[in-house]
């Protein structure tokens, strides 16, 4: 399940998620990935309220400001809080990362290719319809259909360079990541994580290296390692944690049963 991919992955990098968290000599090889200073953040929150707007059939506006508002403190972004407390403001332009960080419900549920890019648009366009807010939902959430229906790394790559190729971006997904940390720069736009994060898994071998290699940079760590931690998961198929373990010990138990059942929820 792609969405049990992101969740640990956003767990696992609240940890560093900002800046100043973040020790410098870090050794992302052999640091320990869950810890006590781990927690669920808005990656979580709004990933699961993807997840009940889908299955519930409700409006993903609808249930992104529900489930913002149950959970105050998570940790959302300015424009987005604003948002969430006014219920006459639209959309407001944003390409932050928060548009792709909430979408792997889309690519893990969906059967068809035009159904992913529908919905992945569709729960961009609420708060994140800048066109690079939609490009990193629709990217993201393509990337983990594409993984699930069994395509290669390299049917990933090149599908990924199509959006994000290096003649317009500066963390293209076609430089390795040894050039990417040479240059890289705590970065919240979904053009400075969502390549960055394919590029990630790309140069993994499993879910943990999947994770190590996020860790390996100066990032948004939750939110990127939330972004290809739904790709790595349909890829590897699993984590190779105890993910059921993990999601009950850092998730309260509204969340938990969203996550294995979808039937709980504030939205009738």
């Amino acid at each position: 399940m792609a969405i049990i991919g992101a969740i640990l992955g956003d767990i696992s990098g609240s940890q560093y998620e900002f800046e100043n968290m973040r020790p410098k000599d870090l050794d992302y090889k052999k640091c320990p990935l869950f810890t006590e200073r781990c927690r669920f953040t808005d990656d979580t929150v709004m990933t699961l309220a993807t997840k009940i707007a889908i299955i519930k059939k409700v409006s993903f506006e609808r249930a992104y400001r529900d489930f913002a508002r149950k959970y105050p403190y998570a940790g959302y972004g300015e424009m987005f809080d604003a948002w969430v407390k006014n219920p006459c403001k639209g959309a407001y332009r944003s390409f932050g990362n928060g548009s792709a960080m909430r979408c792997s419900y889309i690519g893990e549920f969906f059967d068809e290719e035009k159904e992913v890019i529908y919905f992945a648009k569709k729960s961009a366009e609420c708060t994140h319809n800048h066109w690079e807010g939609i490009r990193g939902a629709v990217v993201t959430a393509m990337c983990v259909y594409m993984a699930r229906k069994g395509a290669s790394k390299a049917e990933i790559f090149e599908y990924a360079k199509e959006w994000y190729p290096k003649k317009d971006y500066k963390y293209s997904v076609e430089y390795s990541l040894n050039k990417i940390r040479s240059t890289y720069r705590w970065d919240v736009t979904c053009q400075g994580s969502v390549p960055v994060a394919i590029r990630c898994f790309l140069e993994s071998e499993d879910y943990e290296s999947f994770s190590r290699n996020a860790y390996s940079l100066p990032c948004d760590l939750d939110t990127v390692c939330a972004i290809g931690g739904g790709i790595a998961e349909e890829y590897y198929k699993g984590t190779g944690f105890d993910a059921d373990n993990i999601l009950s010990e850092y998730l309260d138990e509204y969340l938990y049963q969203i996550v294995k059942y979808g039937i709980e929820g504030n939205i009738e």
